[in-house]
């Protein structure tokens, strides 16, 4: 490994001139198993893909390889993307092409691998083929690049994604890995760095999309002699989970962005702020960080280049409102997380009040690419504004889910309907939920919506983390936007009155919205709908007044939902209906007397006690003690429940 070590080191690293030798490229090619003379099988080691059970899948792969005396390689990568493919696996032949499998646990793995070392491919699991075109072909099967859910893709950030050994330094330096941060502390300065990135257009992946290049010069301008770097790993956000699968599939080149980046602001220390609970990703950053200090990467006088740089690792301690820039800071600190005033801004006074650089995962991901391809390879894509592609993790009820890259200027429209599929089980498409618990609501109408910060922006949109979910016509709106209410009401950190109060209001009237009032009277119904309108001016002042972006975005999934779904919101206050009939608090539930046999079971069930009858006789609900759970309609064997 030493010897290895100082190979890739004198030969990739340090190697002045760009093309390699023809030698050199011989080992890249056994490292990154291109040319290979015994089989490989690769098995997916994301989160998704152990909860899928690709834990045993790999297990299974070792013991048929020693079973039927096979000389191969089992290598754990990370997540390709679709999550519906989980458990996701790759089998590669000497000379031949990668064939990718679909949904392969424990059990399937037999049938595979002799289908595939015997020349008899089983059709149903089988995906694609990734490799060359000329030869070593199966034929008849698909290119990966043709497969809709990757042929609309620029996959640029996703691009080592579910390709390498995420734990290999290795192998990512024999892809060219680290190269470019080698020879940006060689060759440019930090103000050079800056205006590469600045021309290049590189904006924000979250929040406000502010210019990147502009904001690093900012902090490059200050007078201080301490800056610092901070990769903000948060992504607290329900639906976003974008960021924990590039720190699981490839940690490698965040490090070098962060590493760039670090070197472009004059930072010598750099913070990769995690979200909790991300055990997985935690081990893989940390285990890729000192595998950087091994070669080198990382360290003191890195490369005889004068420029020192350590990265350490944090963990946020569970808040939502933590994703905040100064509240991140704080927690940093080893204060409580809570948002403070701004300005003065984090580039001027920020960790320790010294200038700090805050970037998240994509953005950094970003970066290596562009210092490498340089800014108007950039530019090339996307549109006038928004430069780039955008990484989306999509869930919900579409056919597919998953982390996809598209480029800037693709529509919502192709994302949900080629790259989702579509909607599953035969429903209609309702809306996208766009932005997380601070998101936005968008019909149909606002499906052609391209993706660019601008034309969003002028439309009253974000894209806050890159949470996509789709909802079909099963899903209450009223009922969703409360669960997003009740998540920031329970994250606001209650520093100020507008966003604690206003929340704990807005959560008490939608409560009021989903649940039959005591009395019928006509004063009632128009209180109920005077407290949704009440919503309106809370959600004005709460975007005023509000302390930081938690609160000020806080009203978004209601005020969105009330412009296009205002029918929904009418039913519930005064027709007392729930079109979806997933509001426990509407539900009327009744039997019918020819269906029920008196089996007693939902009787026994019932956690109310609101079921009476004898046995063998119809049963009946007393509609006053039940409180809507359904569980009598769940069991059930003869349809005898109604939803009313």
């Amino acid at each position: 490994m030493e010897n290895l070590k100082k190979y890739l080191t004198e030969k990739v690293l340090l190697y002045d001139r760009d093309v390699l030798s023809a030698e050199t490229l011989r080992v890249l090619q056994t490292i990154t198993r291109e040319k290979t003379e015994a089989p490989v099988v690769y098995v997916s080691s994301g989160t998704a893909g152990i909860i899928a059970g690709s834990n045993k899948t790999a297990a299974a792969v070792k013991s048929y390889l020693e079973t039927v005396s096979r000389d191969a390689r089992v290598v754990r990568v990370g997540c390709a993307g679709p999550l519906n493919f989980e458990p996701f696996i790759c089998v590669q032949l000497p000379g031949k092409n990668r064939l990718f499998f679909r949904n392969i646990t424990e059990e399937k793995v037999d049938t595979i691998l002799d289908g595939v070392f015997h020349d008899d491919l089983p059709a149903e699991e089988l995906v694609g083929q990734q490799g060359k075109r000329d030869y070593g072909m199966w034929p008849g099967v698909p290119f990966m690049e043709e497969i809709p859910y990757f042929a609309l893709q620029k996959r640029n950030v996703l691009g080592n994604c579910g390709c390498y050994d995420p734990e290999s330094a290795e192998e990512y330096i024999a892809r060219g890995g680290y190269r470019t941060f080698v020879k940006t502390i060689r060759y440019y300065t930090h103000e050079e760095v800056c205006s590469i990135i600045e021309k290049s257009g590189l904006r924000g992946r979250s929040g406000g999309g502010f210019n990147t290049g502009t904001k690093w010069k900012s902090a490059l301008a200050s007078g201080s002699q301490t800056r610092y770097l901070i990769c903000n790993a948060k992504e607290s956000d329900p639906g976003s989970f974008a960021d924990r699968t590039i720190l699981e599939s490839d940690p490698h080149r965040l490090i070098e962005g962060i590493a760039i980046a670090s070197y472009a602001i004059g930072a010598t220390t750099a913070i990769v702020y995690l979200r909790s609970g991300s055990a997985i990703a935690a081990e893989r950053i940390t285990k890729a960080i000192q595998n950087a200090r091994d070669y080198g990467i990382i360290g003191h006088n890195i490369f005889s280049s004068g420029f020192n740089l350590d990265i350490i690792v944090r963990t946020e301690p569970g808040a939502f409102v933590c994703g905040e820039e100064t509240a991140l800071i704080a927690s940093l600190e080893g204060k409580r997380g809570m948002p403070r005033l701004k300005p003065p801004y984090p580039t001027v006074s920020g960790l320790m009040g010294k200038p700090t650089v805050i970037n998240n995962v994509e953005t950094l991901m970003n970066v290596p690419l562009i210092m490498e391809n340089g800014p108007d390879w950039f530019r090339a894509m996307g549109t006038e504004g928004s430069k780039g592609t955008k990484v989306f993790a999509l869930s919900g009820r579409g056919r597919y889910q998953g982390v996809v890259e598209v480029e800037m200027g693709t529509t919502l429209r192709t994302v949900v309907d080629l790259l989702a599929g579509g909607i599953r089980d035969g429903k209609n498409f309702k809306a996208v939920i766009l932005g997380g618990a601070s998101g936005f609501f968008l019909d149909e109408k606002l499906l052609d919506t391209r993706i660019d910060f601008d034309e969003m922006s002028s439309l009253g949109i974000g894209m806050g983390a890159g949470g996509l979910v789709i909802i079909d016509e099963a899903t209450c709106i009223v009922d969703t936007v409360k669960y997003y209410m009740d998540f920031i009401h329970n994250e606001s950190c209650g520093k100020c009155i507008p966003c604690r109060e206003g929340t704990s209001r807005m959560l008490e009237i939608l409560e009021n919205v989903i649940r039959k009032p005591r009395s019928e009277d006509s004063l009632t119904t128009l209180e109920r709908f005077k407290g949704v309108m009440q919503l309106q001016t809370i959600a004005a002042v709460m975007k005023e007044a509000s302390l930081c972006g938690l609160g000020q975005t806080a009203p978004n999934p209601f005020i969105s939902a009330l412009n296009t779904f205002r029918d929904e919101f009418e039913e519930h206050i005064f027709d007392r209906k729930c079109r979806a009939n997933l509001c426990r608090g509407l539900r009327t539930f009744s039997i019918d007397v020819d269906k029920c046999t008196g089996c007693t079971v939902c009787a026994v069930r019932c956690p109310e006690n609101a079921i009476y009858g004898t046995r063998l006789q119809p049963y009946f609900i007393v509609e006053e003690k039940c409180s809507g759970c359904g569980i009598c309609y769940e069991v059930c064997k003869f349809s005898a429940v109604i939803i009313k």
